[in-house]
């Protein structure tokens, strides 16, 4: 687990802490180290998650198919981002979407139960960790509310531009590369892909972009 020592330190939970606290905190964490292949299930729909995720390596989805295979991506996972949070308090049911690998990953699982429960050196790194949990909480909560406004958005048009406006304002920039294919973006915004890809189209004729593949420039 030390090559991801670097990746970890510039993730939200460990923000703050050096590198070789984070090495001993690992450890006092039960932090170990679970590799999957592209298309494995991380988690699928229905199962228990037990611990807290960092990705820190490769790419993940999470995603939710309905009873005639209709699939919705709800976000991705990069590395260094943390997931399953929502689902590791003790009263907390099933996950509701499956998490799978986009590519071959490496997911780190740490054990929320010695999060949470200051050690008994009661180093203060420890008590950063759980003050850098809330914070990164409070950031998941911000970009749910940011796909919110995507699909409150009436038409296909709409959820392209505020999703590529969203985009450019993160990259700092008016070209950038979006993490998603058009059938990924499409099923990220709920839409059909056909209208989806026809609307770029009319959207790159009436000057508001240009693209090739999952490179973007806003006019």
């Amino acid at each position: 687990m030390k090559q991801y020592i670097d990746v970890l330190k510039n993730t939200k939970l460990f923000s703050g802490v050096s590198a070789e606290e984070i090495e001993t905190m690992l450890r006092c964490l039960g932090a170990t180290l679970h590799p999957y292949k592209k298309g494995e299930y991380v988690f699928r729909a229905g199962e228990h998650i037990p611990a807290l995720m960092i990705l820190v390596d490769g790419t993940l989805h999470i995603q939710k198919d309905n009873y005639w295979g209709h699939r919705s991506i709800l976000g991705n996972v990069m590395v260094g981002e943390m997931f399953g949070e929502a689902y590791v308090s003790p009263d907390s049911d099933a996950i509701l979407n499956d998490i799978v690998a986009m590519t071959n990953s490496q997911v780190m699982f740490f054990d929320i139960h010695r999060i949470l429960s200051v050690c008994s050196s009661a180093c203060k790194f420890h008590a950063l960790t759980v003050k850098n949990l809330f914070f990164a909480v409070s950031e998941k909560n911000r970009k749910l509310v940011t796909k919110l406004g995507y699909l409150s958005s009436r038409t296909t048009r709409e959820k392209l531009l505020t999703y590529l406006s969203d985009e450019a304002k993160r990259n700092n920039s008016s070209t950038f590369s979006i993490p998603f294919n058009r059938q990924q973006l499409a099923d990220f915004l709920s839409v059909d892909r056909s209208a989806m890809s026809n609307e770029l189209c009319k959207m790159r004729d009436d000057g508001l972009i240009t693209f090739d593949r999952n490179l973007f420039t806003l006019k």
